[in-house]
C-alpha cells in the first residue's frame, strides 16, 4: 500500500525498501532525518521544512503561465505575490524570499504587521500588494513602503478607504502608491472556502460602488493611479468552472473600467485558490484540473475578452499561497502508545477453574489458523455476548470478564491478520476490523498542528515513515495527546486509513502528516498549552547531501506561561513557597524544588 502517494505526492516523495524517501538530490529517508534530529536531543513532534519544495512550486507556477502566454501569444505579463497570511513564520518566509529573488516574486499583506514584514524582507524589484480592511495608519505604512522604492498597490475594500488614501496623499503631498479595486463578483467558489467570493462576500466593491470610485478618482485627478482590479473566490478552488466564470466576469469589468477613462489600469489580480491535491483516495479527488489547465484557461479567456472589447491584455497577478506553501512542510509525530497493548496474553489471569465459555475462548485462541479463522471469529463473538450477559447477571466475576475481553480481542487480531493476507474478502471481518480500530496515540496536538482538520474537516495525507513494504492491516484512529475528545482523526469508511500492527517495546513508529505548510501553524492554538513543535529546515548542499540548516526547539513550559502573560517570577515564587511550607524535610525540599524548576524548563510535549 502506498497511501495514495501517487495522488497527493506530486513526485516529491517515494517509497523504497519499506521507507519513505525524499525524491531530491541524494534522496534521504525521512526516518534518517528524524533520527539525526533526535540524536541532537530533540524529542516529540517535529516540523520539517524543505525549501527545495518551495522553489519547485514557484518554478512550476511561473513556468506554467510562461508557457500559456507563449502558446496563446498573450501580450500581458505574469506576476505573483505570496500572501503572508498563509504562513508568516520566519523559517518559511526567509527561505521563500531568497528563492523569490530570481522570479521577482513579491508579497501580499493584509494587516499592519504583515505589511511591516513585507517592507522589511520583500525583494526591492518585486511587487507588494495590500489587501484587507485598512485604517489611515496602515495606508501611511503603504505610503512609506512606496517612499522606500517598492512597487506598492493598495487595494481598496470600500469607498472609505479610497477617501483615506486621498487624505493621506494630501498629508504627504505625494502619491507613491498605486490603487487597486477589489471587485465583488457574482461568481463564487466551491468547497469549504467558497464564501470568499460571491455577491454576499465580506470583501469588495459592488458595481455601483466601482462606478462611484471611478468618479471620485476623476474628481481628485488620480484616476491615473488606478492600476489593478482584484478578486478572490476561494482559498482552494476544487472545480475549474467557477474560475472560468470569474475570469469572464472580471475581464469584462476590467474592459469597461478602462473605457471609463482608467487608461493606466493594466492588471487583474485573480487572487488565490489554485488547489492542492490533499486526497489519498482516487475516488475522492480534491481538484479536477492541473496547473497547466488553470494557467491556460486564465490566459486564453483574458485574451479573448480583451480582443472582443478591444482593450490591452492585462498583466496577470496571482496570490496562490496554499499552492506554494503546502507541500514544503511535513509534520512527523511519534506513536507513543497503542490502545490494544493491554490485550495481550501476558495480561490473562486464568484460574484453575474457569467458566466453560472462557475455556472455549482460550481453546479458540490457541487453535485458530488460516483455515478456520472465519468460523472461530464468529464463535468468539457469540461467546463474547454470552459472557457479557453472564457478567450482568452476576454469574461470572470481573477477572472472568477481563479474560473474556483479552481473549476475544486476541482472536479478532489473529483473524484480521489471516484475513489481511486475502484482502478482507469476508464482509464480517472487514466490518469488525472497521469497528475494532486500533487507536494510535501520537505525540502531537491536532489543535496546534492541524487546526483545519479540527475546525473545517480538511483532511491531510497521513503515511508512516517505515514498514511500507508490509501491508497495513489495522483500521486506524489517531489520537493526539490533548485532553479533548475532539483531538482525534477517527477511522472513516469514506476515507479509510490503515496502519501497521506494531510492538512499540521493540520498534519506533512515526506518522508523517503532509501538505501542512499553509495556515496550520499560524492558526494553531495552544489548547492544553501545547505550543508549536520542534522545527527543522532541511537543505541540500551542492553535492546533493542533506543537512539540517536550522533547528528550533519547542517552547519550554515557562515560556508558554510567559506568552499567556503570567508573571513567571510570581509563578516560581508561589511554587517555591508551597514547597518550603510543605511537610517535607529540608533535604527533600531542596531536591524537590530543584526537580520542579527543571521541569518548568522542560518541553510540554511528551518524551518518547
Amino acid at each position: 500500500m502506498n497511501y495514495g502517494i501517487n495522488i497527493w505526492g506530486a513526485n516529491n516523495f517515494f517509497i523504497e525498501n519499506g521507507v519513505l524517501k525524499i525524491n531530491y538530490a541524494n534522496q534521504p529517508a525521512l526516518i534518517d532525518i528524524i533520527k539525526e534530529i533526535e540524536e541532537k536531543g530533540f524529542q516529540g513532534p517535529i516540523l520539517l521544512r524543505f525549501p527545495h519544495l518551495i522553489r519547485k512550486q514557484i518554478n512550476s507556477l511561473y513556468n506554467s503561465f510562461k508557457k500559456a502566454i507563449k502558446l496563446f501569444e498573450y501580450k500581458g505579463k505574469f506576476k505573483a505575490v505570496f500572501p503572508l497570511k498563509v504562513n508568516q513564520f520566519p523559517t518559511f518566509i526567509k527561505p521563500l524570499i531568497k528563492i523569490a529573488d530570481k522570479y521577482n516574486y513579491g508579497l501580499e499583506a493584509g494587516s499592519k504587521a504583515e505589511l511591516i514584514l513585507a517592507m522589511t524582507y520583500n525583494n526591492k524589484k518585486a511587487p507588494i500588494t495590500i489587501n484587507g480592511f485598512k485604517d489611515k495608519d496602515m495606508i501611511r505604512l503603504a505610503f512609506i513602503a512606496g517612499f522606500m522604492g517598492y512597487d506598492v498597490t493598495v487595494t481598496i475594500e470600500g469607498l472609505n478607504e479610497l477617501h483615506s488614501i486621498i487624505e493621506v496623499s494630501k498629508e504627504y503631498n505625494s502619491f507613491p502608491v498605486n490603487i487597486g479595486i477589489r471587485i465583488r463578483l457574482h461568481t463564487s467558489g466551491v468547497g469549504i472556502w467558497a464564501k470568499s467570493g460571491g455577491i454576499a462576500s465580506k470583501f469588495g466593491l459592488s458595481s455601483t460602488e466601482i462606478i462611484e470610485a471611478i468618479e471620485i478618482m476623476k474628481k481628485e485627478n488620480i484616476l491615473n493611479k488606478l492600476k489593478m482590479i482584484h478578486f478572490h473566490i476561494g482559498s482552494q478552488i476544487n472545480d475549474i468552472s467557477p474560475l472560468k466564470k470569474a475570469i469572464r466576469e472580471s475581464g469584462n469589468i476590467y474592459a469597461d473600467i478602462r473605457k471609463m477613462g482608467a487608461e493606466n489600469l493594466i492588471a487583474i489580480d485573480i487572487g488565490g485558490g489554485l488547489a492542492i491535491e490533499y486526497s489519498q483516495w482516487e475516488e475522492k479527488r480534491d481538484r479536477n484540473y492541473s496547473i497547466e489547465e488553470f494557467s491556460n484557461d486564465v490566459v486564453y479567456l483574458l485574451k479573448e475578452i480583451s480582443n472582443k472589447k478591444q482593450v490591452p491584455m492585462p498583466d496577470i497577478f496571482i496570490e496562490s499561497g496554499r499552492f506554494i506553501a503546502s507541500p514544503s512542510t511535513v509534520l512527523v509525530a511519534p506513536v507513543i502508545e497503542l490502545f490494544s497493548k493491554e490485550y495481550n496474553e501476558k495480561s490473562l489471569k486464568l484460574k484453575k477453574k474457569n467458566p466453560d465459555l472462557v475455556e472455549e475462548l482460550f481453546d479458540l485462541y490457541k487453535t485458530i489458523n488460516e483455515n478456520n479463522y472465519i468460523e472461530f471469529f464468529h464463535d468468539a463473538l457469540d461467546h463474547f455476548e454470552s459472557l457479557l450477559t453472564l457478567f450482568d447477571l452476576g454469574y461470572i466475576d470481573l477477572i472472568d470478564r477481563s479474560n473474556t475481553e483479552i481473549l476475544v480481542h486476541l482472536i479478532i487480531k489473529k483473524a484480521i491478520n489471516f484475513a489481511s493476507y486475502r484482502g478482507f474478502k469476508n464482509k464480517d471481518l472487514k466490518a469488525i476490523n472497521e469497528k475494532f480500530q486500533e487507536k494510535y496515540l501520537a505525540n502531537f496536538s491536532i489543535f496546534q498542528s492541524l487546526p483545519d482538520f479540527w475546525g473545517l474537516g480538511q483532511r491531510f495525507p497521513v503515511i508512516p515513515l517505515t514498514k511500507l513494504n508490509i501491508s497495513p492491516n489495522r483500521s486506524a484512529t489517531i489520537w493526539d495527546i490533548t485532553c479533548d475528545s475532539d483531538g482525534e482523526i477517527p477511522f472513516n469508511k469514506k476515507y479509510p486509513l490503515y496502519l501497521h500492527d506494531i510492538n512499540l517495546q521493540k520498534e519506533d513508529y512515526y506518522l508523517g502528516f503532509f501538505l501542512v505548510g499553509a495556515y496550520q501553524e499560524i492558526l494553531g492554538m495552544k489548547h492544553n498549552l501545547f505550543s508549536f513543535t520542534n522545527e527543522a529546515i532541511v537543505n541540500f548542499d551542492n553535492d546533493g547531501n542533506w543537512e539540517i540548516e536550522f533547528l528550533e526547539p519547542t517552547q519550554k513550559i515557562r515560556d508558554i506561561l510567559i506568552d499567556l502573560d503570567y508573571d513567571i517570577d510570581e509563578v516560581e515564587r508561589e511554587l517555591k513557597n508551597k514547597i518550603e511550607n510543605s511537610l517535607l524535610d529540608e533535604e527533600n525540599k531542596k531536591e524537590i524544588l530543584g526537580e520542579l524548576f527543571l521541569l518548568l524548563n522542560d518541553m510540554v510535549y511528551l518524551k518518547n
